[in-house]
């Protein structure tokens, strides 16, 4: 049984959580409002920033022809495929480069360079080298995500508790022993927000690569919307992806959860 102090704190604890959740979504809805008036009023250009009216009448028109949810599912599962690729590719080669210090040095810079190159760049050879399709979308984010992932958990590695490691060496412990029994439980957060990272940059990979060459997802849709000068289609997108985006970050969250217990 919990003390009454405790129960006292963990009330107070759901009161504040509450209470946060409460504000975000009273902002929204004041945004959302906001933004509707101003259209109406004609204080803004309703054919330039759109409103929250038009966005729902784009989305029952996508919806009614059938195309709402094929887009929504293919950035979905394309951004699924790149996230889960990313980082267990990301995490291996980190893995590789924390047992090999020689390699590491090696390449550290042209990580450093890889990851500071703009990667839309390289759109035009990867459609060329894979295609016009999903496997370039893939690739496209794969650049983006593999490279910080693997930058972000080599760097949690590299800072694990040298006083740690040299007791487990006096202790006699070979290098498999020090990696699974000290440096991945002492880096579970720095993973875990790699996935953090890794779900955003893995979705801004693949609208990239929808905007070079798909013909479905919610990218394509942004990119058709702007081609044709339909700027409610355009904010459809954005606010499709924004939608996207948070219901991904949340199930990350829980993953978080999980991982932590």
């Amino acid at each position: 049984m919990f003390s009454k102090e405790h129960l006292l704190y963990l009330k107070k604890i759901k009161q504040y959580n509450f209470f946060v959740k409460l504000f975000q979504i009273i902002i929204l809805l004041f945004i959302i409002i906001l933004w509707q008036i101003l259209s109406d009023k004609e204080i803004i250009n309703p054919f330039i920033t759109s409103s929250p009216k038009a966005i729902i009448s784009c989305l029952v028109k996508l919806k009614q022809s059938n195309n709402l949810f094929i887009h929504i599912w293919t950035t979905i599962y394309e951004t699924i495929i790149s996230f889960s690729l990313g980082t267990l590719i990301g995490c291996l080669i980190a893995s590789f480069l924390w047992w090999n210090k020689f390699i590491s040095k090696i390449v550290e810079p042209y990580l450093t360079m890889l990851n500071s190159l703009p990667k839309v760049a390289l759109g035009p050879i990867i459609i060329v080298w894979f295609g016009a399709g999903i496997k370039s979308i893939i690739i496209m984010a794969l650049l983006i995500s593999v490279i910080i992932t693997i930058i972000n958990v080599l760097d949690g590695f590299n800072k694990t508790d040298h006083n740690k490691i040299l007791l487990l060496k006096s202790l006699k412990a070979n290098k498999k022993q020090i990696f699974s029994k000290l440096i991945l439980p002492s880096n579970y957060k720095t993973i875990i927000c790699a996935l953090k990272i890794n779900i955003s940059m893995s979705l801004i990979g693949v609208i990239m690569g929808e905007f070079l060459v798909s013909k479905r997802g919610i990218g394509y849709l942004i990119i058709y919307g702007s081609q044709v000068f339909n700027l409610n289609l355009v904010m459809t997108g954005i606010t499709l992806l924004a939608i996207v985006s948070v219901i991904m970050y949340y199930i990350v969250l829980r993953i978080e959860k999980r991982l932590t217990k």
